[in-house]
């Protein structure tokens, strides 16, 4: 992995695959409790025409870990991704992200649209307009913060977090509380201005997240949705090679002056 250093002094590790390819870059962005070793069954197959970046997301994987909690935020974890852009000579990408990674991408377009070619969102959601359900999704997210933090895996874990290895772990708790919890329904808001071409994945299986899929494709105007069998929340993991096709047939019929 390459290391990136950021202006508040945490270190980022990202690896792009196929550096030199033609095609306009695909950055895919981990969920959390993930790291980028989510996405070593996709980089091969997305990776022939077109650079593939990954990274880990700060508290994750082999990135820094800070103890200063205004060190996490949505905010700052898309400057995070900008900055990972810029480190690899990509003026503009594809965005690609799972769960958080999706919602950060979605994210990323209401402060770099001119960077955005497209978005494949993976088993995610677009957030909430109601604040009660913003309030019982944030319960949710101090929960299983306070699990990490007593030290307590889930039995119920799916693919993306059984294979993750953190070298910081106590920054998990951190990064749930400072970015995954949600603050305004600027995202959801959003939706209905992407004028990017969006592919929208969801596991047949990921219960969770199947309601979501299908309001992000009714409201973002350029989306087609694909439903992946026998896979759950992380259907680029259950069932790599359908997925790849999907992404790979998606990218390549985007029209030209895109890619």
């Amino acid at each position: 992995m390459n290391r990136l250093q950021r202006p508040d002094g945490v270190t980022l590790a990202f690896q792009a695959h196929n550096p030199q390819a033609p095609g306009v870059p695909l950055l895919l962005t981990h969920g959390f409790g993930a790291t980028a070793g989510m996405w070593d069954r996709n980089v091969d197959a997305l990776s022939v025409d077109r650079p593939v970046i990954v990274w880990d997301q700060r508290g994750h994987g082999s990135s820094d870990a800070p103890d200063d909690m205004d060190l996490y935020s949505e905010q700052i974890s898309v400057a995070d991704m900008a900055a990972i852009l810029d480190a690899a000579g990509a003026d503009r990408a594809v965005l690609g992200g799972m769960s958080l990674g999706g919602y950060l991408s979605l994210a990323f377009n209401l402060v770099y649209p001119q960077r955005l070619a497209a978005l494949v969102l993976v088993d995610t959601g677009p957030g909430y307009r109601n604040d009660a359900a913003r309030d019982k999704w944030n319960a949710w997210v101090e929960r299983r913060a306070q699990e990490l933090e007593r030290g307590r895996t889930r039995a119920d874990s799916s693919a993306e977090l059984a294979q993750a290895v953190h070298e910081h772990p106590e920054g998990l708790p951190r990064a749930a509380r400072g970015v995954m919890a949600q603050k305004d329904a600027r995202v959801i808001s959003s939706l209905d201005g992407i004028t990017v071409p969006t592919l929208v994945i969801v596991g047949a299986q990921d219960t969770e997240f199947l309601a979501g899929a299908d309001y992000m494709h009714r409201h973002i105007p350029s989306s087609r949705r694909v439903v992946i069998d026998n896979a759950g929340h992380a259907a680029n993991m259950d069932q790599p090679e359908s997925f790849n096709t999907a992404v790979r047939d998606f990218l390549e019929q985007l029209s030209p002056h895109r890619m």
